[in-house]
C-alpha cells in the first residue's frame, strides 16, 4: 500500500491498520515520507480523528521509533509530570523539588516555549549557568542522587515525534486530542516514567477552550498509559488568566522561588500541592492525597523545598545562588505600569493574548530558532474578579526597551477585560481522571 493510499483511507474516515500507522510514524523518524504527505495525513486525522486503538498504536510507535531510556537503576518508582501548556504555568519548578524533598524520584524531561506557551528548559536557562543539555547517564545519576533533574530530551528520544510536531506547529494540526496525547505519552514512555502525572488545561489560554474537550483528552492519556501498564492520573486546570502573577522566563523562577521561601501563596501554589500529591501517591510516598499536600507544606515551612531547588539548580551547573538572592536572575532595564482605563470588575482575560504579548516583549518565540531574552515579561497586579479603578495598575511590564511599552500597554488593556459585575469564580480544578473513575468538581460533567 502507498502512502497515498493511506492518507485516502484516513481522509474517507475509515480506521488505519497498525501496519499502516507504523508506516506512518517510521516514515516520520526516518524522513523516508515526505513532510507534504505527513502534512496531509495530519489534516485527515484532525478532520476523522482516531479511535482508541488507533491512537494506542500511534503512541507505541512514536515510542519506539527512537531511543528508551531506563530507569530501572533508581530506587523506587520515577515519577513524571506534564502539562499541556499555559501561560505563568510554573508549577514544575515548584513541585518537582517539593516532591523529591518527601521523598519522591522525579525523572522530568521538559520542552521549550513556543507561541504564547512558556517552555520550563527557558525558564532554568535563565538562571546564570544552569544547564538543560544533560546526557541520559548525567540525568540518570542526577535522579539517583539527589531525587530530581529537568533536562530536554536526548537527539533521539521519539525522533517520529519531533518530526510531526514540527509540521502539526506550522500546518494549523496541534488542537487534535488523538495526536496531542499520543504526542505526549510516547515521549513520557520513551523517558521511563514508572508513573505521570498530566496537568490537562482548560480555558482561553489552553489547547482545549472546554472541560469536556479537556477531559476527553485526559481520557484518551489516561487510557493508554493502562494499556501500556503505567498508573496515569490527570487533573483539568484552569487556563482562563495566567496561572502564577509572573509571565517571562526569570521572572518565573522568581516566582517559584517565592513560593518555595513560603513568601508567595496563591493558584500557583495550590494547582503545584494537588498535582504533587498525586505524584507522591503514584510513587508510593504517601498512600492519600491529603497526605501528599500535608507533606509538601511541611517541606515548604522547613525550607526543605527550596534547598532542594538549590541543590537541583546546582547539579546542572548553576553558578549564582538565585535561591539565596532573586536579584542575581536577569533582570530587565524598564519597568512600566499598565493603568485600567475604567472602574469595575475583572470579568475575563484573554490568556493567550497575554502569552503573546511576552512573546512579543521578547520572552517567547514566534518560530523554534529565535532567541529569547531571559528578563523581559510582565507580572500581574490583579486576578478575575478583582476591582479596580482607572489608573489603577493591571500589571508591570518588564522590558528591555521603552519603545516596547506603547503596544505592550495596548495589547494588555485589550487582554483584560473589565465590566460592572463581578464574574461567578471557578474552581481550580474541573476534574480529576484515573483509569479507574472521572470525577467533575460540582458545576462541572456531563451535560
Amino acid at each position: 500500500m502507498s502512502f497515498v493510499d493511506i492518507i485516502l483511507k484516513k481522509k474517507e474516515g475509515l480506521p488505519l491498520t497498525d501496519e499502516e500507522i507504523r508506516m506512518f510514524a517510521m516514515g516520520a523518524a526516518t524522513g523516508s515520507v515526505p513532510d507534504y504527505q505527513l502534512s496531509a495525513l495530519l489534516m485527515a486525522i484532525c478532520f476523522q480523528g482516531m479511535d482508541a486503538r488507533e491512537t494506542t498504536t500511534l503512541t507505541m510507535e512514536m515510542m519506539k521509533s527512537g531511543d528508551q531510556m531506563d530507569l530501572s537503576g533508581i530506587d523506587g518508582v520515577c515519577v513524571d509530570k506534564h502539562s499541556t501548556g499555559g501561560v505563568g504555568d510554573t508549577t514544575t519548578l515548584v513541585l518537582v523539588p517539593l516532591v523529591a524533598a518527601c521523598g519522591g524520584h522525579v525523572a522530568k524531561l521538559s520542552g521549550r516555549g513556543l507561541g504564547h506557551t512558556g517552555g520550563t528548559l527557558d525558564k532554568l536557562e535563565s538562571v546564570p549557568g544552569c544547564r538543560v543539555d544533560l546526557s541520559e547517564e548525567q540525568f540518570i545519576e542526577q535522579v539517583r542522587k539527589i531525587g530530581c533533574a529537568v533536562s530536554g530530551q536526548t537527539q533521539n528520544l521519539c525522533p517520529a515525534d519531533k518530526a510531526l510536531y514540527a509540521i502539526r506547529d506550522v500546518t494549523g494540526t496541534v488542537g487534535c486530542s488523538p495526536l496531542i496525547a499520543s504526542s505526549i505519552i510516547s515521549k513520557k514512555l520513551a523517558s521511563g516514567a514508572g508513573a505521570i502525572v498530566l496537568d490537562v488545561k482548560t480555558g482561553n489560554g489552553a489547547l482545549m477552550p472546554t472541560v469536556e474537550e479537556s477531559v476527553q483528552l485526559a481520557k484518551a492519556m489516561v487510557d493508554i498509559g493502562r494499556k501500556a501498564g503505567k498508573p496515569v492520573y490527570a487533573l483539568v486546570t484552569g487556563m482562563d488568566q495566567p496561572l502564577g502573577t509572573h509571565v517571562g522566563n526569570a521572572l518565573e523562577v522568581k516566582e517559584a522561588i517565592e513560593i518555595l521561601s513560603g513568601r508567595a501563596t496563591g493558584d500557583l501554589l495550590e494547582i503545584s500541592l494537588d498535582l504533587g500529591s498525586f505524584m507522591l501517591v503514584a510513587c508510593g510516598q504517601v498512600s492519600t492525597v491529603e497526605e501528599g499536600k500535608k507533606r509538601m507544606r511541611e517541606a515548604i515551612e522547613s525550607g526543605a523545598g527550596l534547598r532542594k531547588l538549590e541543590e537541583m539548580l546546582k547539579a546542572q551547573g548553576a553558578t549564582a545562588d538565585v535561591c539565596r538572592d532573586v536579584t542575581l536572575l536577569p533582570q530587565a532595564p524598564v519597568l512600566v505600569p499598565v493603568p485600567a482605563t475604567r472602574d469595575g470588575y475583572i470579568v475575563s482575560m484573554d490568556t493567550k493574548a497575554i502569552g503573546y504579548c511576552t512573546q512579543h516583549m521578547g520572552a517567547g518565540r514566534a518560530k523554534s530558532t529565535d532567541r529569547i531574552d531571559p528578563a523581559v515579561g510582565l507580572v500581574m497586579q490583579v486576578r478575575l474578579g478583582d476591582h479596580v479603578r482607572t489608573g489603577d495598575t493591571l500589571c508591570m511590564l518588564h522590558l528591555r526597551d521603552a519603545s516596547q511599552a506603547e503596544p505592550a500597554i495596548r495589547a494588555m488593556q485589550e487582554a483584560v477585560c473589565i465590566g460592572d459585575e463581578a464574574p461567578e469564580k471557578r474552581p481550580l480544578v474541573s476534574a480529576f481522571v484515573s483509569a479507574e473513575e472521572t470525577v467533575y468538581t460540582k458545576g462541572y460533567g456531563p451535560k
